[in-house]
């Protein structure tokens, strides 16, 4: 009985050593984190479109986390910087991600600004990228016999577009494509300062 309870004790502070270490430590770290120049907090578009980026799954197959040129050639692939706290002062939930079946977008609104290519990319992947094991999202497009005004087209590569009919982008489609296009993180991140290492002499009285 007194074993059990010393290994459910020593089982207990482990958990709480651990927890603190991997979880509280880092909260205190980084939870006031100011933003850094340069970031601008999203606007309501592309807040909406955040929760269909999270809604649709995009952050079970893309990242939002540039690694250091030490570990990985991110910055070699396009995708930017290594990101830092600071680029995500205002994400909530972060989309940090875990796989990379498809490349990182912390910055793809900076490789790819144009809101014709997202639009055309999501409805069919590979009209863009051959190859592509992206699905298709067309649910967030609505087919048409003629486009009305105020519609927003999707002028697709030849051999892609419905045979006589015009694609046409929801509101989600739209929303989605301007927060794609808002992942721009590449405005200069200052270094922090080199610590300057003092070397006290027996006559140095501080």
């Amino acid at each position: 009985m007194h074993d059990e309870t010393r290994l459910l004790a020593g089982g207990m502070v482990m958990l709480a050593i651990a927890t603190g270490a991997l979880v509280v430590v880092p909260y205190m770290t980084v939870r006031d984190v100011p933003p850094i120049e340069g970031l601008k907090p999203y606007t309501n578009e592309q807040l909406r479109g955040r929760r269909q980026y999270i809604a649709n799954g995009c952050v079970y197959c893309h990242s939002q986390q540039p690694r250091s040129r030490n570990f990985a050639p991110d910055f070699e692939r396009g995708w930017g910087r290594a990101s830092v706290a600071g680029d995500y002062a205002y994400d909530t939930p972060h989309l940090l991600g875990t796989m990379r079946t498809g490349p990182d977008l912390l910055n793809i609104g900076a490789r790819q600004p144009s809101e014709q290519w997202h639009l055309g990319h999501l409805y069919q992947p590979r009209a863009y990228v051959p190859g592509s094991v992206m699905p298709g999202y067309p649910y967030l497009f609505e087919l048409k016999d003629k486009a009305d005004t105020g519609d927003v087209e999707v002028h697709l590569p030849p051999g892609f577009a419905p045979a006589g009919k015009r694609v046409i982008a929801l509101r989600e489609a739209r929303d989605l494509v301007a927060y794609l296009k808002a992942l721009d993180r590449t405005y200069p991140v200052i270094p922090a300062p080199k610590a300057v290492r003092t070397v006290r002499t027996p006559e140095d009285p501080s």
